[in-house]
């Protein structure tokens, strides 16, 4: 039977009350799970769907002793989702270095510690569990002002693979591995209405991923119909980019004319 009904399993999703991580929230909401929604300061609503609400967590999702912690006190762990991330425009070169072993941290570091952590409790269900890890492009290509974040990112998905090589069978580990996604915070990357017109115009499906696009997927594979599923990363960008140097060829026969 073909069903995305998690009824009876418990989500955990790091960063899950702003952003992406509202909108992966909300969907495990949608599909039945007990969700708890982990960040490091309370927000001022928790997230909400389908009559239901999750609970929260404040959790420094970089601290081993508290990740342990933390899952030692839910009463079960089917899924956890390492959403919990994100950059500043940082150059290499600017900034302290610390910033950057922090940004790297967040990142990476922060998934290892969470997922062995889960992956304990996981082991104990005769269902075993689901680890999804939300990567993003810039991990697959050139990231220049966000290195750190790219090389976490790409260490991410082999951490990934790894992790599901490891923990098979009980634990299935996949990806998703983000584009551009529309949320409150999209203005401080694209400007207004505007910008953000004109970076949709760059993406084959003409438009932003949505927050509940990314829960969507990871609500898949935490599902029964990803159950062979492991070890992959889940391409979600609305087709990626066009490559600059069709842009550039095209312009200079436009200017031969």
């Amino acid at each position: 039977m073909l069903s995305l009904d998690l009824s009876g399993r418990t989500a955990v999703v790091t960063g899950g009350v702003r952003g992406v991580g509202l909108g992966i929230s909300r969907a495990f909401l949608e599909a039945g799970a007990e969700v708890v929604a982990v960040a490091r300061r309370e927000p001022d609503a928790l997230p909400e769907a389908g009559g239901r609400t999750a609970r929260f967590a404040s959790l420094d999702v970089r601290d081993p002793n508290a990740a342990q912690a933390f899952f030692a006190s839910l009463d079960r762990v089917d899924v956890l989702v390492n959403n919990a991330g994100g950059t500043p425009y940082l150059p290499v070169s600017d900034g302290e270095v610390r910033t950057h072993v922090k940004l790297i941290e967040l990142n990476l570091t922060s998934a290892l510690i969470m997922s062995r952590a889960a992956a304990a409790r996981m082991r104990e269900l005769d269902s075993g569990g689901s680890i999804v890890n939300i990567s993003s492009v810039s991990g697959t290509r050139p990231s220049p002002g966000t290195a750190a974040y790219g090389a976490a990112k790409a260490g991410l998905e082999s951490l990934t693979a790894s992790l599901a090589v490891e923990w098979a069978p009980r634990v299935r580990v996949n990806a998703v591995t983000l584009g551009m996604v529309r949320t409150e915070q999209s203005h401080l990357h694209y400007g207004d209405e505007a910008g953000v017109a004109a970076v949709e115009r760059t993406v084959p499906l003409g438009r932003l991923a949505d927050p509940h696009d990314v829960g969507s997927a990871c609500v898949f594979l935490a599902s029964d119909l990803a159950g062979y599923v492991t070890g992959s990363a889940l391409l979600l960008h609305g087709g990626g980019e066009r490559p600059a140097f069709l842009d550039a060829a095209t312009a200079n026969k436009e200017d031969a004319k």
